[in-house]
């Protein structure tokens, strides 16, 4: 990891839902301690307005966010690289820590099978935070 601030990229295929999640809530409680992107390999229209709803329930308004295309830029910029369902799509450079997280897809989901998705991301979300960050930061996580 570089020695300021890690980079971390969110990849799903659409960026229209978990990769947006996941990087609104790092965003959230690293509360600057981290850099934060994501990007869809096919990345969607719009925003899935279940996860956008969702994540409002939290007092995190991503109404203003859209789905950014993968690039080998953004890959190369980023120390930790999490994959949720874009398999082979998704580029690889050697150097990088690589984590593949398997999540249920929010795509053409209502927001009552949203939360728990949200949910389990806000787990490993903090629990990144907790490795990436030093030991003396990690109360500081909201």
């Amino acid at each position: 990891m570089s020695e300021t601030t890690p980079e971390v990229l969110f990849v799903c295929i659409h960026n229209a839902g978990r990769s947006q999640m996941a990087a609104a809530l790092l965003d959230h409680h690293a509360a600057g301690r981290v850099v934060v992107r994501s990007a869809g390999s096919q990345p969607a229209d719009q925003l899935n307005p279940a996860v956008v709803a969702a994540m409002a329930e939290l007092g995190l308004d991503i109404s203003q966010e859209f789905p950014k295309p993968l690039t080998d830029d953004a890959v190369k910029a980023s120390d930790v690289v999490i994959t949720m369902g874009c398999g082979d799509e998704c580029p690889y450079f050697p150097g990088k820590r690589y984590l593949d997280w398997k999540l249920d897809d929010p795509a053409g989901q209502g927001i009552d099978a949203v939360r728990p998705i949200r949910d389990e991301i806000d787990s490993r979300v903090r629990a990144l935070i907790a490795e990436l960050v030093p030991a003396t930061d990690a109360n500081a996580v909201s």
